[in-house]
């Protein structure tokens, strides 16, 4: 597997090493030894979620505060899909910034958003299956966001705005610059 840092602490893209025949590809997609060495510490995941959306479904920018904090590790098993997180780590050199990977069925990279982030995404296929693994449990009252056109972010989705399809909870999240403390 081979290990990419982001400009972003602790942001990491993982990409596992393929063994193709003409059967089709076999690859190892998670290990627990190798992962934690590539991170530097040792994660424990506890719930794996998945997701299925249509093309210009924006899913974010969320969280979850305090002692429920969440680290994910996040793929595409189907589609293409461009993932954000954003550093929201109080002290952090890159605090407010986001850094963003297309990740896809194709290319079977992984991405690794410690907690202390916010995150999302936005599907650019006709559908896209979105799998991840958390590790802490959801918890329904430490939900948290930021909204996902904060012009103090200015992340491009990569599609117009009129073809996004945004929940109406999402669309109610706050802006970066009226949030408070968060835990971490």
């Amino acid at each position: 597997m081979t290990i990419t840092p982001t400009s972003i602490e602790g942001l990491i893209i993982l990409t596992p090493r393929i063994f193709n025949d003409d059967r089709g590809h076999f690859f190892e997609s998670f290990n627990e030894a190798s992962f934690n060495d590539a991170v530097g510490y040792e994660v424990q995941f506890v719930q794996d979620n998945q997701s299925f959306s249509t093309k210009g479904v924006l899913r974010g920018l969320h969280l979850q505060k305090g002692e429920h904090a969440q680290a994910k590790l996040v793929r595409v098993t189907q589609g293409e899909v461009l993932d954000v997180a954003v550093d929201l780590r109080k002290g952090s050199a890159t605090y407010g910034q986001y850094q963003s990977v297309l990740l896809s069925a194709d290319n079977n990279q992984q991405f690794f958003i410690p907690r202390g982030f916010a995150h999302g995404f936005i599907v650019l296929s006709d559908t896209a299956i979105f799998q991840y693994k958390c590790d802490n449990y959801y918890n329904k009252s430490a939900e948290g966001g930021l909204h996902y056109a904060d012009p103090a972010l200015n992340i491009n989705w990569q599609l117009s705005a009129d073809a996004l399809n945004v929940s109406d909870k999402d669309k109610e999240l706050p802006f970066l610059k009226d949030i408070s403390d968060l835990g971490f």
